[in-house]
């Protein structure tokens, strides 16, 4: 989608459509209503405390990877906390206890380390996180799949019968990522069939995150069915805590070209990076969608979209345009709202983009500028 942006936004900077983030609140307001399941927002993918608000209307809380993500949640999203980490410490757990609701381990050595904490503290719902055996990660490949082999991630099914049951009320079983509804439908159905002595056990499953839901392709019909059906048979909650899947689409990272180097081929040096700014186009690797490019040959200007830092890999990839690009051309990368600014970096001292929020009404504002005193603090400065 060709976005309306503003023609004096400082670059670079990274903005969440504030509509988008509307439209996509619509399909988890059906999933709640249709399906009765509790949708949480996870933080680890797309944390904004400006959009909390709109986002609080809809969804039942947070879901956090640790400390910092669970008080974020608790003290500018509200509603319910969760957090799951594949290991904690006895300090982040005493730390913990004070701001989630729910707290699931992901091991059987962890819950019996710190259950007489948790049942201590009083009104905190245990979760358990189990490793279900099934792949469908669509991104990213085993570096993205929970369920690769030798994954750190839950508990294996050897350890499950000797678990406390009596004190874990939900069952965890995230194995997605960027799935679309056959995946959900999949896990789902999997769960029930083979973990499903263990559904019994509990009040609740949740089945994580990665359930792309808005992304053009998702049968969300599909996706309510199999959650009531997996509810009408077990008599359980269901919790979904997708992430990127309800901010698809819904922000741009907005650079400028610096220069145009040639080197064979054209080389477009722009103000943003790869590394600093969308790892995971280094670490998935991924090429995102630019606004108005196509593939190298599709259009006649052809270049290699590269960053400013010293590293040679700094490259997001190889695009074509209409016309030639020049020094001071607004390049304007799509989807970028999921796991952008939340995986950032400093290196090589490169200013971090603004963050800014493009209102319903078209106006658009700058939520926090960074300078130097960020890039010291990180350094211990």
């Amino acid at each position: 989608m060709q976005p309306k942006l503003p023609a004096d936004i400082e670059t670079p900077a990274y903005v969440v459509d504030a509509a988008a983030v509307e439209r996509n609140m619509a399909t988890a307001a059906r999933i709640k209503r249709e399906s009765g399941a509790k949708v949480l927002l996870a933080t680890k993918s797309f944390a904004l405390p400006a959009v909390f608000p709109m986002m609080r209307q809809t969804l039942d809380g947070t879901t956090a990877s640790g400390e910092y993500e669970a008080r974020l949640g608790r003290e500018t999203f509200g509603k319910e906390v969760h957090v799951y980490a594949p290991a904690f410490s006895d300090t982040e757990v005493r730390h913990l206890l004070k701001l989630a609701d729910h707290i699931y381990f992901n091991s059987a050595s962890q819950l019996a380390r710190f259950l007489p904490l948790v049942k201590a503290a009083g009104g905190k719902h245990v979760g358990i996180r189990v490793n279900p055996g099934y792949s469908n990660a669509t991104l990213g490949g085993p570096l993205y799949d929970p369920c690769a082999p030798c994954s750190r991630f839950g508990a294996t099914r050897d350890t499950l019968e000797a678990m406390p049951w009596a004190d874990i009320s939900i069952l965890h079983t995230h194995a997605l990522c960027e799935s679309l509804h056959d995946g959900s439908v999949g896990l789902i159905e999997h769960v029930g069939r083979e973990l499903g002595q263990y559904v019994r056990k509990v009040k609740t499953v949740n089945f994580g995150g990665g359930h792309f839901v808005n992304q053009p392709g998702y049968d969300v019909a599909k996706l309510i069915a199999a959650i009531k059906a997996f509810r009408a048979e077990f008599g359980v909650d269901v919790i979904l805590e997708p992430g990127a899947g309800l901010v698809v689409d819904a922000g741009w990272l907005v650079s400028t070209v610096l220069d145009i180097h040639r080197n064979e081929k054209d080389i477009a040096i722009l103000d943003t990076s790869a590394s600093t700014h969308m790892p995971d186009v280094l670490e998935v690797p991924y090429k995102p969608p630019v606004v108005g490019a196509g593939e190298p040959g599709e259009k006649p200007h052809g270049y290699i979209l590269g960053g400013k830092t010293c590293m040679t890999g700094d490259v997001i990839g190889e695009y074509s345009f209409d016309a030639p690009l020049k020094v001071g051309d607004r390049i304007v990368f799509a989807d970028m709202a999921q796991y952008s600014f939340v995986k950032n970096t400093t290196f090589n001292g490169t200013p971090l983009p603004d963050i800014g929020l493009l209102e319903k009404d078209g106006t658009y504002r700058v939520i926090r500028k960074f300078g130097y005193e960020d890039f010291a603090r990180r350094v211990g400065a």
